[in-house]
């Protein structure tokens, strides 16, 4: 969509200012423009735009640490709270060879027209016909998955590491996923919150008998829901180490394939690099599990990742592993470190 003329304007410092609904129009279309929130972290984590990066302003290394993560050639779209210093971090963007588009007004001007914010980092993607499916990274095991009006809640968790408030932050689910019973994984309350008249609630069995609600759903059987729109297979999750059985026995937990128009995304649940992992095909997207001894070591990690080879990898669910090696270790794959902690 082309931006309208009184969302541009010129700015002789060498960057375009835009104001919000037309920075709206290029951040919130598909493919993801590369969104950049100059604010403190601090700042940053009570409420970004969606799909936004932080890079503090104030860091001495700020234009080399955005060298390190974005090409000469792609656009930025900047903003920080009021304007200052995003126009600030805009001019020395542009000076460094940057094409540098600066949000008018800032954050607040963002918030006082009515666009939409979040907490957590948000990874877009797009299906086979180019719509956006929107994967919101809650935190350790919980994810979110929003596509044409829907929402996919996968292991909701209230309180585990950071509290999520699910009435107020997101939409009641159209589909909740569980992938085993451990208390990280399966809340009983934060199911009921999300749940409402129509939501399809597919967890495995255990987790169907310790709550006493929804589908239960197994190792290798599919659901095809909302209106066709949705596939969801449930594929093995388990420990295969000698002493770890107990934690996640074969058979029991799920991992889940969800294929959304065309586009494939892998949430592997609680499990080691097992077998089964071989027989995945075309994944898009790959949620890998890092957090020994529960599931994979780091070099697991990479043994299961070249075992299929997801265009896209993010590990999740890894609390204190050091997870930095994995780019390093995966060459070919997008592997993308976000703080799910």
């Amino acid at each position: 969509m082309a931006l309208s003329l009184l969302g541009l304007f010129s700015c002789k410092a060498g960057y375009t200012n835009l104001d919000p609904d037309g920075f709206a129009e290029k951040v919130e279309a598909y493919p993801p423009v590369c969104l950049v929130d100059v604010r403190t972290p601090e700042e940053y984590s009570e409420g970004h735009i969606k799909g936004a990066a932080n890079f503090d302003w104030y860091d001495s290394l700020f234009v080399d640490n955005i060298s390190v993560a974005y090409e000469k050639s792609t656009p930025l779209y900047v903003y920080c709270r009021s304007g200052k210093r995003a126009s600030e971090a805009s001019a020395a963007l542009s000076k460094a060879g940057y094409e540098v588009y600066n949000l008018k007004g800032g954050f607040i001007a963002w918030t006082e027209t009515g666009k939409p914010v979040t907490k957590y980092e948000v990874e877009r993607f797009g299906t086979a016909s180019g719509a956006p499916v929107d994967i919101t990274l809650v935190k350790h095991g919980s994810l979110e998955i929003s596509y044409d009006g829907l929402s996919i809640q996968v292991d909701p968790v209230a309180e585990h590491g950071k509290s999520t408030d699910y009435a107020t932050e997101f939409p009641k689910a159209d589909v909740i996923l569980i992938t085993h019973e451990h208390g990280d994984h399966l809340e009983d309350a934060t199911i009921a919150t999300l749940t409402g008249e129509n939501t399809v609630l597919l967890l495995n069995q255990t987790s169907r008998d310790k709550i006493g609600r929804g589908e239960a759903i197994g190792n290798g059987e599919k659901r095809i829901l909302c209106d066709g729109k949705i596939q969801v297979e449930a594929v093995p999750a388990y420990n295969t180490t000698p002493g770890r059985e107990r934690f996640h026995p074969k058979g029991n937990g799920n991992g889940y394939v969800l294929t959304i128009d065309g586009l494939v995304i892998y949430i592997a649940g609680d499990t080691e690099d097992i077998p089964e992992m071989a027989d995945l095909k075309d994944i898009d997207v790959a949620f890998l599990p890092v957090n020994q001894p529960y599931t994979m070591t780091v070099e697991q990690c990479v043994a299961a990742a070249k075992a299929f080879k997801p265009k896209v990898l993010i590990p999740y669910h890894f609390s204190q592993t050091d997870i930095t090696p994995l780019p390093g270790l995966l060459p070919g794959i997008d592997v993308r470190l976000r703080d799910l902690r």
